[in-house]
């Protein structure tokens, strides 16, 4: 009897978890159904009836846009440009004008040439406003102008752009142009070796490796891998540079998701080309994704010291899905973990401020490296060691944000000559002549306490403070204003960082800074110490 009456009770429990999964999933198609029907009838009646002729395409776009703009700034819709775009920066490989450039409504800002390519050659420099691309008006091209730029081997185009207030043109002809992922490698001295990864495209692994090899044969017993302002790219690239450091079937990142065949465990595949030389990895705000996958993991496994600045913190994975008419989804499909189980993720994109904006992850948990230091989760990779000049505040961050940095170099530049990078010196000269050029650029940004401030100015009860409360607010305001410009005293040696990367860039190219670090960076200053003293090297990693 007792048997009966279990059967009884489970049969009906069962059945209910199946209505209710069923009931779930026709009520989740029903409302996707029913939103889309809604939208297909308003977007036709739209386009039938509106005063003025529209453009279903920029319209559907804008839609889509915005649509995902609710969600994190990573889930994009591609057309077929942004595919094709997409997929030349994971392979490292175009045809075009071999230039960093910045896109604006009016104008394309040229932020890097790169030395010795077809925009280099043809003279344009960091700064040049790019206005018009051959009989097209860069303001007047809806579309992505920087595609105008691109093209056949040995095609060209003319490009007018103003420097300093004058107009010139140019012609560039346009070449295949390879990006490395490995830009510099170098024997810092002796024993040490020196790797600048700058990007995971489908080479990163690769060049990685032969940097590492060449290196050991020219003597290098350590290893000092840079990653500052690497934004990421390919997680398999990841997998495999860490691997050159770790055996092979060491797991390296799970990632997690609510659909169940994103959830998923990588681990190592091949024979790593060196398990025990001392390695250092650098790493700063700029540093993301598959960057904080390959220092995440090697600080937990207790392979690397760690040396910089709090990475980015991005720890979403992403997957193209395709669509019609060859457009894709790229749409976040899941959070990695690093091997002692933390997920770096900074911001938490489903809680916002009054602003919109994703909030900063509060919710902090502290994780075990295999030695069994501790780390911790809920925003980047923090390092075993600080290295002050690399941190950023909200002021270093507005002065990059707004390019005041950017603009001051490209002023700079016209204005000084600098013989050779060994001898330049970013003095104090220099950076009063930067704080006047900020006072009279009108540069401007808003604090956390400030937006606070205004808000509590424009709330519906600011009726219900006296004049002298409102005034009070009022001078705080002013004060915190005036704060800003001695703010950058307090910031000097984060903004003479910036500054420095920037100014010599211009004169000697990508080339010349790496040149300029192996004797001057703090970072690669305080590693190679490190390298050197092997207890605390090892005492840091135990």
């Amino acid at each position: 009897m007792k048997k009966l009456i279990k059967k009884r009770v489970i049969i009906p429990v069962f059945a209910l978890v199946f209505i209710i999964v069923g009931s779930s999933f026709k009520s989740d198609f029903f409302e996707i159904a029913k939103q889309i029907e809604i939208f297909t009838t308003l977007f036709k009646e739209l386009n039938m009836n509106y005063v003025d002729e529209t453009n279903p395409a920029e319209l559907m776009d804008t839609a889509i846009k915005s649509m995902l703009e609710g969600l994190d700034p990573y889930t994009r819709f591609l057309n077929e440009q942004d595919v094709e775009a997409y997929k030349i920066s994971n392979a490292g490989e175009y045809s075009g004008i071999g230039a960093i450039v910045r896109a604006y409504e009016d104008k394309l800002v040229i932020v890097e040439p790169y030395k010795n390519n077809p925009a280099d050659k043809a003279g344009l420099k960091a700064g040049d406003e790019i206005i018009k691309i051959g009989d097209i008006g860069v303001k007047d091209f809806k579309d992505n102008a920087t595609e105008l730029l691109k093209g056949a081997n040995n095609t060209s185009v003319t490009v007018t752009y103003n420097r300093q207030g004058e107009t010139k043109t140019t012609t560039i002809t346009r070449e295949a142009i390879e990006v490395d992922a490995v830009p510099y490698y170098k024997m810092i001295n002796e024993q040490t070796g020196y790797i600048v990864l700058a990007k995971f495209n489908q080479k990163a692994s690769e060049q990685t490796k032969a940097a590492l090899i060449d290196l050991k044969n020219k003597g290098a017993q350590k290893i000092i891998l840079d990653l500052r302002g690497n934004p990421g790219g390919l997680l398999s690239e990841a997998i495999n540079v860490t691997n050159l450091f770790v055996p092979k079937g060491e797991l390296i990142v799970t990632t997690k998701s609510k659909v169940k065949k994103f959830n998923s465990e990588y681990k190592t595949r091949n024979a790593p080309v060196d398990t025990e030389i001392p390695l250092v990895v650098l790493v700063n705000g700029s540093s993301a994704s598959a960057s904080e996958i390959v220092s995440g993991g090697l600080q937990d496994l207790d392979r690397a010291v760690v040396i910089g600045a709090r990475s980015f913190g991005k720890g979403l994975v992403q997957r193209p899905l395709k669509l019609t008419y060859g457009t894709q989804l790229k749409v976040t499909i899941s959070r990695y973990y690093t091997p002692s189980g933390r997920c770096i993720q900074s911001l938490d994109y489903w809680n916002r401020d009054a602003a919109g904006h994703a909030v900063k992850t509060t919710d902090i948990h502290d994780f075990k490296t295999r030695n069994g230091r501790k780390v911790q989760d809920g925003g980047g990779v923090l390092p075993d060691v600080e290295i002050t000049a690399l941190k950023t505040n909200t002021l270093t961050t507005a002065l990059l944000r707004e390019n005041a940095i950017f603009d001051y170099a490209t002023d700079f530049y016209y204005k000084n000559t600098i013989a050779d990078v060994a001898s330049f010196e970013f003095s104090d000269a220099h950076f009063e002549a930067f704080k006047n050029y900020i006072k009279s650029s009108g540069f401007t940004f808003e604090t956390a306490t400030e937006k606070a401030l205004n808000r509590a100015m424009t709330l519906n009860d600011t009726d219900l403070l006296d004049t002298q409360v409102q005034e009070k607010y009022r001078e705080l305001l002013a004060e915190i204003n005036t704060k800003k410009i001695t703010g950058l005293d307090k910031s000097k040696k984060e903004i003479k960082k910036q500054l420095e990367d920037e100014i010599i860039t211009r004169y000697f190219y990508s080339q010349g800074l790496y040149d300029y670090y192996l004797t001057h960076d703090d970072a690669i200053l305080t590693a190679t110490e490190l390298l050197n003293d092997a207890a605390k090297y090892k005492s840091i990693l135990k």
